[in-house]
């Protein structure tokens, strides 16, 4: 395999990992073409790109994986008409699915951004926004109407009763 490759793949463990188990997981990448630019720090895949690692999975038409001034791996961001994230928690039934024009993931933050006809669902609650932000580990959803240079879009909510 390529070096180039090899370390674009590798570039993937970190963003993709929700817990250790998953950062143990292989990581599998399908996309219709990869450019590396080592120097930047970034890898970009374009053309219908399906990342997965363990029960973390990243599809969008663009996947641009991103590393800090220190070399580590520092954001994953995923556009198309409708990117999608996926997470699976350990302790829970269903998983975490998010769906966006654009979707940013911070790995240190462990903070997802979905951004423009963004919507989110977890254990049967639903938000729907211009914007919402999910932090993983605090499970805390923020949701916003507005997003810049575009058109309003109205926050809507549908929560489960507790059991």
């Amino acid at each position: 395999m390529n070096v180039l490759i090899r370390i674009a793949l590798l570039a993937l463990a970190v963003p993709l990992s929700a817990a250790a188990q998953t950062t143990q997981a292989p990581v599998e990448v399908e996309a219709d073409r990869l450019d590396l630019d080592q120097r930047a720090g970034t890898a970009i895949y374009s053309g219908n790109v399906n990342i997965r690692q363990g029960e973390m999975q990243l599809r969008g038409e663009r996947v641009e994986i991103q590393r800090n001034d220190a070399g580590e791996l520092a954001r994953a961001t995923a556009t198309g008409e409708r990117a999608y994230l996926r997470n699976q928690l350990e302790d829970e039934e269903t998983p975490m699915e998010g769906w966006a024009r654009r979707i940013i993931y911070h790995v240190a933050e462990r903070r997802v951004e979905l951004i423009d006809q963004a919507e989110l669902t977890q254990r049967g609650d639903r938000f729907q926004g211009g914007r919402l932000e999910y932090f993983i580990d605090r499970e805390v959803v923020q949701a916003r109407s507005d997003i810049d240079g575009s058109e309003s879009q109205r926050i809507r909510m549908t929560l489960q009763p507790s059991q």
